[in-house]
């Protein structure tokens, strides 16, 4: 058992229930599981795989941790930091919320605003990162960080007791797909189709599927910035191939309403991210796949990641729904 801690990097991130939904179970028309990633320590999935990667990176003599993010990741950086009593700074693009800024500095972490999106924030992180005893935590790309995030599948086999009809999941910059896929991998379940959802303006990895190859978007322009990596990692594309990965796109209003949806429903506010997914089966498009073939028409039950909410209040929520016109 101590071994298989250590291979997840338990410790840091917790075991997240999973619970039947009766409101998703009635708009997909199969019974729907929910992974709460969203009630981890850090409020999001990202903890697993980048707890496992800083604590590496400790064994190895890290003297100060940079990552560049939306919000998830720097938290989750953050808060390993702080249990390992290492320093850490968060890059974080203009576009974050301010209350998100102050969220990571009350972590006691340095905070530092640059460039309009991600890869802005990316390329200074990695020019810190040149400081010698530093270490660069990216928020998705690097096989320690999947094989952390893999842990929540061997969970979910041992919660669930039955392998799944389907995974939906939100792809950002595809670290939770490439999680997701090792888990898969790791516990037999490689037949179960995954449904990764993004975001239009958000969409690399619909658009590197298409072309079959990484695509760099000119910009990111959905309101979910936790989904803006304007280039796929190359791995998510991989898993395409080694998995049935079935990509789909919702719109902005789509994801904000399924997050109102989803606060009435199970009463846990959830960022627009995380709401990708979850407006996939709200809007019935699970059926929709059911009648194009793409999944199948006995599909007995389905699993929803419900990968976080650490970046997402009531007043940011209503301040969303201005911006895209919503009453």
């Amino acid at each position: 058992m101590a071994a298989q801690l250590d291979r997840d990097g338990r410790g840091f991130h917790i075991l997240t229930p999973v619970l039947e939904s009766t409101a998703l179970s009635k708009a997909a028309g199969t019974r729907v599981y929910m992974k709460l990633e969203n009630v981890q320590p850090t409020g999001s999935f990202k903890i697993r795989g980048i707890s496992y990667f800083c604590q590496e990176a400790a064994k190895k003599g890290c003297k100060h941790f940079v990552c560049s993010t939306g919000g998830n990741a720097g938290f989750a950086t953050a808060y390993a930091a702080k249990k390992l009593g290492i320093p850490a700074t968060i890059i974080v693009p203009t576009n974050t919320p301010q209350a998100t800024v102050q969220k990571l500095e009350e972590q006691g972490t340095e905070v530092e605003v640059f460039g309009k999106v991600w890869d802005d924030a990316y390329v200074k992180a990695l020019a810190l990162a040149e400081t010698e005893g530093w270490v660069n935590v990216h928020p998705f790309d690097h096989p320690l960080i999947w094989q952390g995030h893999a842990s929540m599948v061997r969970e979910l086999k041992d919660l669930l007791g039955h392998k799944p009809g389907a995974i939906i999941l939100a792809v950002g910059g595809g670290g939770l797909l490439a999680g997701v896929v090792a888990g898969l991998q790791d516990v037999g379940w490689q037949d179960v189709p995954i449904i990764a959802v993004e975001t239009k303006g958000a969409d690399s990895f619909n658009a590197a599927l298409r072309a079959g190859r990484l695509v760099t978007l000119p910009e990111i322009t959905s309101v979910a910035k936790c989904l803006g990596a304007k280039t796929v990692s190359a791995r998510a594309l991989e898993c395409a191939s080694e998995c049935q990965v079935i990509s789909q796109l919702v719109d902005d209003v789509e994801a904000v309403q399924a997050v109102e949806l989803f606060l009435d429903d199970e009463r846990l506010l959830v960022q627009p991210a995380c709401g990708a997914p979850l407006a996939l089966l709200y809007s019935g498009r699970v059926q929709q796949l059911q009648r194009e073939g793409l999944l199948s028409p006995d599909l007995d039950s389905i699993v929803v990641i419900v990968c976080g909410g650490s970046s997402i209040q009531m007043a940011g929520l209503q301040a969303l729904k201005t911006q895209l016109g919503m009453k």
